[in-house]
């Protein structure tokens, strides 16, 4: 009697362990994919408990959350021959927990080699200053390539955004230098624009004079008025044309 009581137990303990194996909790931002006797079930399970056979299933889980992929720095020669380094970030998630696990060894792994791979090649078919001020137009096309060849295996990808554009330093020398010519050409620019309209306006300011004397004779006394109020020691005396004339005329 006391054998069969102990193996009962035993049994039943057996069993309990059995029963606890079989449950499996999955969260929130979780999926289980289940292989039961080598084929995959037609839909993930999830979230919360499941029962799973510990004998004949098999479960993997594929996490549901926004995954952050940071692609190290390539080396990328532009249309214009340029070699820059360039690394960029890659934003997906999957969508299809079945296809990222059966379609794809490594969902992760190829992403991120995708993501290098379509990095060189894209960026290298512009030119570096495209590279440098287009940057909204290329996140986009490398966003919607990515997430062309990452369809098929469940993954969506949701925005890509290159980081950085490390530049040699003889182009950085060089662009300073072009920077720096730019600038300069824009302020001979302005100051010639500037020397332009001031004689636009003196040519306008002679003619008004010159149809009144006395406003020429008025501009003469405000000239010394500003001369006077700067406290220096030159004084200037306006004279009339007409006392100096008879001494320029030929002596006949």
């Amino acid at each position: 009697m006391a054998e069969f009581f102990s193996f009962t137990s035993i049994v039943i303990f057996i069993l309990i362990i059995f029963l606890l194996n079989c449950i499996k909790v999955i969260k929130e931002y979780e999926r289980a994919v289940i292989f039961r006797l080598g084929k995959v079930l037609p839909e993930p399970k999830g979230p919360g408990l499941i029962i799973v056979f510990p004998i004949i299933d098999r479960v993997v889980r594929v996490d549901l959350r926004v995954v952050t992929l940071d692609v190290p720095p390539q080396d990328v020669i532009t249309k214009d021959n340029v070699s820059v380094k360039v690394n960029a970030v890659v934003y997906y998630r999957v969508l299809d927990p079945t296809k990222a696990v059966v379609a794809v060894a490594n969902y992760y792994y190829a992403t991120q080699q995708l993501a290098q791979t379509h990095l060189r090649s894209v960026l290298g078919e512009y030119e570096l200053d495209d590279l440098l001020t287009k940057r909204e137009t290329l996140n986009q096309r490398l966003q919607s390539i990515l997430d062309k060849d990452t369809d098929p295996w469940g993954v969506k990808v949701s925005k890509v955004e290159v980081k950085s554009v490390d530049l040699p330093q003889e182009m950085q020398r060089a662009m300073a230098r072009q920077a720096e010519a730019e600038r300069e050409k824009r302020a001979k620019i302005i100051h010639a624009d500037g020397e332009l309209q001031a004689s636009k306006k003196l040519s306008e300011a002679a003619e008004v004079l010159g149809k009144n004397d006395i406003a020429l004779q008025l501009r003469y006394l405000q000239t010394l008025l500003e001369i006077g109020s700067e406290k220096n020691t030159t004084i200037i005396f306006p004279v009339p044309i007409d006392l100096i004339k008879p001494f320029f005329k030929d002596k006949k």
